[in-house]
C-alpha cells in the first residue's frame, strides 16, 4: 500500500470511527405491534430467537476453522442455485428467523438482525417475525452496507456463504462494504446448515426425474446440445458451467419436483465440445432417464452422470485445460452463476457472459407453441369451473381469501396433464386487493363478502406449457367508480393485443401503450407490465421485461411468450388486475428498414368480469377486439368444458362473454354518458336543427 493510500485510509477510518460512534441507528418498516412488546419476545424461550442466539455463537465459533471470527453474516433466501423458490431442506432463511416469503437476505450481528425484502412481502414479514428483527426494504433508502456499517466498527469481518450469493451481487456487496472499511469474507460452511443439524429436512426419496417428450418438446436433446455448442464455438468459448436448473431442464429434455412451481431437477451440468457432465443424485436416475440420455455410450452425444458434489473437483481439474469457460451472467430475473461458481476457476479463463440457452430457450418451436396455446385452454376451463362453483355457492357459505384460494388450486390440479402450481396463488378481496403486492396467507386472511372486488392471480404447470393469469370479479353490484377503473385497465390489455410493430422496437416501448389508459386519470401501477413464461418450466423467464425505464437491449421475436399486466390500486378501498399470456407471431410483413412487423395474440382464455364493464367508455373498436376474445373463448374453452361435462361452467362462462353493442343508438349513448355532457354541446344542435328541417317538410306536404 502507497504512503498516500495509507494517509488516506486512516484518515477515512478516523472519519467512519467517529460517525460510527456518533450516527444513530436506521430505522426500518415501522412494526406498532412491536413498539408495545417493549423487546419482549412472542414466547419467552421462542425457538427463532434461541436459533438467532445459536447463530452469534456460531459466528465466533465455526467461523474460525476458516479465520478470524466474523462480527456480522449475511443470509440469503436463495439457494445454491440462486432460485427465489426452494426445497424445504434450504430455506435456511426461514429456519434462522420465521420469515416464509421470498426475495430477502437478512444480516445478522452481535447486537441486531436484519431482513430486506420487497414491499410485497413488508406485512407478511411483520406478522412472521420476532421484534428482534428490523425489517427494510430492498427498494428503500438503507442499504445492507448502511445497516452493518452501525453495526459492525471498521476493519471488521462480515461473513457469508457464497454458494448462495449471486456473483455479480457479492461484488457490489464487497465493493460498498469496503467504502464503509468492512470486509466481506467467503464462509464456505453455511452457518445455518450447523446449526439446524440433524433437524435439516432430508431430500425426498421419491424426486425421480421424468422424461420430457419430444411430443411436448418439439426437439430433442441432441440437438439442443449441437446448437449450445455452435454458439460456445462462436463465443470462442471450450465449455459452458450451466448452474440454472431450468436451463439444465430445457436443454436436456427433463423435469423434476425439486422446487416449488417450477419442474426442475438439482443438479449442475458442464457442456464442452467433446463431453456433457450431468451432476445430480445417482437415486434420482431411473432406468428411462438412462436410455433417454444414453449414458452407456462414450462419444459428444452421450451424457455422463455424476454425483451431484463433484461438480467443485471437476471445475478444479478442467479449469487447467480449458482455455475459456462461460459462467453465466445475469439476464433480467435470471441471476446468473453464484460467487462460488465464479471464484472455482482463474479470473483469466471465465468468460462471463448471458448464457446462450435463455435465448434458445425462449423462442418457441412450433410444438412447444402449440402445446402453450392447448394448456391457456385448460386453464382457462380450470378458471370457468372454478368461478361457476364458488357463485353457486357463494350466498350459502362463507367464504374467506384462503377458502377461495384452496378453491381455485383444486379445479386447477383436477385438469388433465396438469402438474402443479406455476407461481403462489394470490387472493385478495377489498382493501387488500388495493394492495399491488399482497400476497394472502393464514396471518392476513380474511372474509370475501358481495361489497366489493376480488382479485385472484394464479398460474398452472401442464405437460404443454405454463399459464400466468390475473383476474378481477365481484359478486355483488359495482359502484361507478369500480366500473371506470376496470374498463380503463381492460382497455390498456386490450390496446396491446391489436399492436403492430416493428421487430427491432425494445419491449419497455411499448409499456407506455398499456398504461396509457390508467396514466389518463394520473394513476399507474408499480409492477412490470410484462415478463417472459416459459414451456412447462419457470413463470418468470428471461429475456423479455416489459416495464419503462428498462434499458433492455433485447426484442421480441416470434415464438415468445409473456404476460400483459394492468392495474389500478385505490389504497385502502379496492383494486382492479387484470393478466393476460400473449405470443409474439410474425405478421409477414416487412418495415422499411428491414425488419419484419410483429404483433401480438392472446392465448390466455379466461372471461373478464362483464359486471365491471361500463361499454359506454369503450371505443367501437375496443369493444370489436373484446368481443371477438369472447368468442374465441365461446369456442375454444366452450369445446373443452362440453368434453369435461360441466354444463355449469359452460353456462357460466357463456354469460361472462355475452356479445356487447358495439355501437349504441344516440338516445341510449347519451342516456349513459349523462346526457350528453362533459363537451359533447353540439348535439342540442343537431336536434334543433333536424327538428326545423322535419317541421319544413311535413308542412310542404301540407
Amino acid at each position: 500500500m502507497t504512503t498516500a493510500k495509507w494517509i488516506w485510509r486512516l484518515a477515512l477510518s478516523i472519519l467512519l470511527v467517529m460517525g460510527f460512534v456518533a450516527a444513530e441507528k436506521p430505522k426500518g418498516y415501522h412494526r406498532e405491534i412491536c413498539q408495545y412488546r417493549k423487546g419482549k419476545h412472542i414466547q419467552p424461550m421462542s425457538a427463532y430467537h434461541t436459533r438467532l442466539m445459536e447463530m452469534r455463537k456460531q459466528m465466533m465459533i465455526r467461523a474460525t476453522l476458516e479465520g478470524p471470527e466474523i462480527d456480522g453474516y449475511i443470509l440469503p433466501s436463495t439457494d445454491e442455485h440462486l432460485n427465489q423458490e426452494v426445497a424445504p431442506r434450504d430455506r435456511r432463511l426461514k429456519y434462522l428467523s420465521g420469515f416464509t416469503g421470498v426475495r430477502a437476505f437478512a444480516a445478522v450481528t452481535s447486537e441486531g438482525a436484519a431482513i430486506w425484502l420487497e414491499q410485497r412481502y413488508a406485512q407478511q414479514a411483520d406478522g412472521e417475525l420476532e421484534c428482534d428483527w428490523e425489517i427494510y426494504l430492498t427498494s428503500g433508502n438503507v442499504s445492507l452496507a448502511d445497516w452493518l456499517s452501525s453495526y459492525v466498527q471498521y476493519d471488521k469481518r462480515v461473513g457469508a456463504d457464497p454458494h448462495l450469493v449471486p456473483h455479480s451481487l457479492w461484488i457490489q456487496w464487497e465493493r460498498e462494504l469496503d467504502y464503509k472499511l468492512i470486509k466481506l469474507v467467503k464462509i464456505n460452511n453455511n452457518l445455518v446448515d450447523h446449526i439446524w443439524g440433524t433437524e435439516r429436512p432430508e431430500t425426498p426419496k421419491n424426486q425421480v426425474i421424468q422424461v420430457h417428450s419430444k411430443f411436448f418438446a418439439g426437439e430433442i436433446w441432441q440437438d439442443k446440445v449441437k446448437e449450445l455448442r455452435r454458439r460456445l464455438a462462436h463465443l470462442g468459448c471450450d465449455a459452458m458451467v450451466i448452474t440454472s436448473l431450468t436451463e439444465i431442464a430445457y436443454l436436456l429434455n427433463i423435469r423434476g419436483t425439486d422446487i416449488p412451481y417450477t419442474p426442475v431437477v438439482k443438479s449442475y451440468a458442464i457442456v464442452s465440445q467433446d463431453d456433457v457432465f450431468f451432476y445430480v443424485e445417482h437415486t434420482k436416475i431411473s432406468l428411462g432417464i438412462d436410455l433417454h440420455l444414453r449414458t452407456d455410450c462414450f462419444n459428444e452425444n452421450c451424457v455422463k452422470i455424476k454425483e451431484y458434489n463433484q461438480i467443485w473437483s471437476d471445475i478444479r481439474t478442467y479449469a487447467q485445460i480449458w482455455k475459456r469457460v462461460l459462467v453465466s451472467a445475469p439476464c433480467v430475473q435470471d441471476l446468473g452463476a453464484s460467487e462460488a461458481i465464479y471464484s472455482s476457476m482463474p479470473a483469466k479463463i471465465v468468460v462471463f457472459e448471458i448464457s446462450p440457452i435463455i435465448f434458445m430457450r425462449a423462442q418457441k418451436n412450433s410444438d412447444e407453441q402449440a402445446g402453450m396455446r392447448r394448456a391457456h385452454i385448460r386453464d382457462g376451463a380450470a378458471i370457468c369451473e372454478a368461478m361457476s362453483n364458488m357463485a353457486t355457492r357463494f350466498h350459502t357459505e362463507q367464504w374467506t381469501e384462503e377458502k377461495i384460494n384452496y378453491e381455485v388450486e383444486l379445479w386447477r390440479l383436477s385438469q388433465k396433464h396438469s402438474k402443479g402450481l406455476s407461481l403462489r396463488t394470490v387472493v385478495a378481496y377489498g382493501e387488500h386487493s388495493a394492495l399491488p403486492y399482497y400476497i394472502s396467507s393464514n396471518v392476513t386472511n380474511i372474509e370475501v363478502s358481495d361489497q366489493s372486488l376480488l382479485v385472484i392471480e394464479s398460474g398452472g404447470q401442464y405437460l404443454e406449457g405454463t399459464t400466468d393469469v390475473a383476474r378481477t370479479f365481484i359478486f355483488g353490484e359495482p359502484t361507478h367508480e369500480m366500473k371506470k377503473a376496470y374498463t380503463n385497465v381492460l382497455a390498456g390489455i386490450l390496446h396491446l393485443t391489436q399492436l403492430k410493430f416493428p421487430a427491432d422496437i425494445m419491449p419497455s416501448k411499448v409499456d407506455a401503450l398499456v398504461r396509457s389508459m390508467v396514466w389518463k386519470d394520473m394513476t399507474d401501477f408499480p409492477q412490470a407490465t410484462g415478463h417472459g413464461i416459459g414451456s412447462f418450466g419457470s413463470v418468470e423467464e428471461p429475456p423479455i421485461s416489459v416495464a419503462y425505464g428498462e434499458n433492455s437491449s433485447f426484442h421480441f421475436k416470434p415464438g415468445y411468450f409473456f404476460s400483459s399486466e394492468s392495474g389500478y390500486y385505490k389504497g385502502d378501498d379496492f383494486g382492479v388486475r387484470l393478466k393476460n399470456v400473449l405470443e409474439v407471431v410474425d405478421t409477414g410483413f416487412t418495415h422499411t428498414t428491414g425488419a419484419h412487423f410483429l404483433a401480438f395474440q392472446d392465448v390466455t382464455m379466461v372471461p373478464y368480469e362483464p359486471k365491471l364493464i361500463d361499454s359506454t367508455l369503450l371505443s367501437a373498436a375496443e369493444k370489436r377486439l373484446l368481443n371477438e376474445y369472447n368468442a374465441k373463448i365461446r369456442n375454444v374453452v366452450g369445446e373443452e368444458l362440453k368434453q369435461l361435462g360441466n354444463m355449469r361452467a359452460f353456462y357460466w362462462m357463456m354469460n361472462q362473454t355475452r356479445h356487447i353493442r358495439e355501437y349504441l343508438p344516440e338516445d341510449e349513448y347519451r342516456s349513459a354518458t349523462g346526457g350528453g355532457s362533459g363537451g359533447h354541446t353540439s348535439g342540442p344542435l343537431i336536434v334543433l336543427g333536424l327538428a326545423i328541417v322535419l317541421s319544413a317538410i311535413l308542412s310542404t306536404r301540407s
